[in-house]
C-alpha cells in the first residue's frame, strides 16, 4: 500500500523546494502486461505533478547491457531530472537497490545495482553520492520479492522528484563499490576490425563494440567493405544502398552500425548479441 507520510518523516526526508523534476523510465516490462503502468500509477499517486516519460520498455528481457547501452545514449537527450531503469533478471536475489547521483549534471539514476546504471553516469562525470534503496524509507508498505519496479525503484524516484535528499532514500554506498558491466571489446588487427554485436533495433539494425576510431585505425574508409565475409557498402545513409544491401553506416547516436537497407542485419549476418563482427575493407 501507498501510504501519507508523517509530519515527522517529511522533515526527517528533507524535502527542497524545488519544482518537481522529470522522471525518465526505461526497463524490459513491454506493453503487453500491467508492469510499466503500474509503476506509472505509484509514481504519480506519490508525485501527481511530475512530467513521466518512458524511454522505452522493449529492452530484450534480462538483456542488462542492452538496457544500459539504451540509456546511455538516450539520456542526453532527456531533461535533466530523476532516470529511472529497471531490467532486473537478479530481482529478489541479494543484489542491491541503488540512487545514484552524477557528477556533470543535475541527474540522479535509480535501479538495481547490477551495472544497468553504469554506462549512463559514466556519460555524466561518473558517481558522486550514491545510497541503497534496499530498505528505503519510501518504499512501499509490502515490497514483494519480484516486483522492486513497483514497490522500491518507483516510489524512490517519485520521492527524489518531488526534492527528498539522496541521503534520505537509503543507507550511505561507497561509489567505488557499484557493480560494472563487463562487456566485449573491439580489436584493431592487419586484416581490419575484429569486433562483436552489442545490440539490435526493432529493425535489425546491429550496433556494435567497435568505434569510429576503430575503424580508421584498421583503414576502413567510405565505400565497399567485408562484414562475416558478406560484401556491403560503408556509406553515409539507406538510399546510398540498393533495396536488401547491406550498410555499414554511422548511426543517429554518432556510433558506427550494421543495416540492410529495407532489410534486417540481425537476419542477414545472423547476429545475435555477443557474435563476432569481422569488418575488413573488400579488395
Amino acid at each position: 500500500m501507498i501510504r501519507e507520510a508523517t509530519g515527522c518523516e517529511r522533515r526527517r526526508w528533507a524535502y527542497t523546494r524545488r519544482p518537481v523534476a522529470v522522471v525518465t523510465f526505461l526497463s524490459d516490462y513491454g506493453l503487453e502486461d500491467d508492469f510499466a503502468g503500474v509503476c506509472h500509477g505509484v509514481i504519480a499517486t506519490i508525485a501527481p505533478d511530475a512530467r513521466i516519460i518512458d524511454v522505452t520498455h522493449g529492452i530484450p528481457r534480462h538483456d542488462v547491457l542492452a538496457g544500459a547501452i539504451v540509456l546511455r545514449r538516450a539520456l542526453p537527450f532527456m531533461p535533466a531530472g530523476v532516470h529511472l531503469a529497471v531490467v532486473d533478471p537478479g530481482v529478489g536475489s541479494e543484489r542491491r537497490g541503488v540512487a545514484l547521483r552524477c557528477a556533470g549534471e543535475k541527474r540522479l539514476l535509480v535501479g538495481p545495482d547490477n551495472g544497468l546504471l553504469t554506462l549512463a553516469a559514466e556519460r555524466f562525470g561518473g558517481v558522486v553520492e550514491a545510497v541503497d534503496v534496499g530498505a528505503s524509507p519510501f518504499a512501499l508498505q509490502h515490497v514483494a520479492a519480484s516486483f522492486h519496479g513497483r514497490d522500491v525503484f518507483a516510489p524512490v524516484a517519485a520521492h527524489l522528484a518531488l526534492g527528498a535528499s539522496l541521503a534520505a532514500a537509503g543507507e550511505p554506498l561507497d561509489p567505488a563499490g557499484l557493480a560494472v558491466l563487463h562487456h566485449s571489446r573491439p580489436e584493431v588487427v592487419a586484416a581490419g576490425v575484429r569486433a562483436h554485436a552489442l545490440h539490435a533495433d526493432r529493425f535489425g539494425n546491429v550496433s556494435f563494440d567497435a568505434d569510429s576510431d576503430d575503424l580508421r585505425r584498421a583503414g576502413i574508409v567510405p565505400g565497399a567493405v567485408l562484414v562475416n565475409g558478406v560484401r556491403g557498402t560503408y556509406a553515409t545513409t539507406f538510399a546510398d544502398v540498393a533495396p536488401g544491401d547491406l550498410l555499414l553506416y554511422e548511426d543517429s547516436w554518432g556510433a558506427p552500425a550494421l543495416a540492410v537497407n529495407r532489410g534486417s542485419a540481425v537476419d542477414a549476418l545472423g547476429l545475435e548479441p555477443g557474435a563476432a563482427v569481422a569488418i575488413a575493407r573488400d579488395t
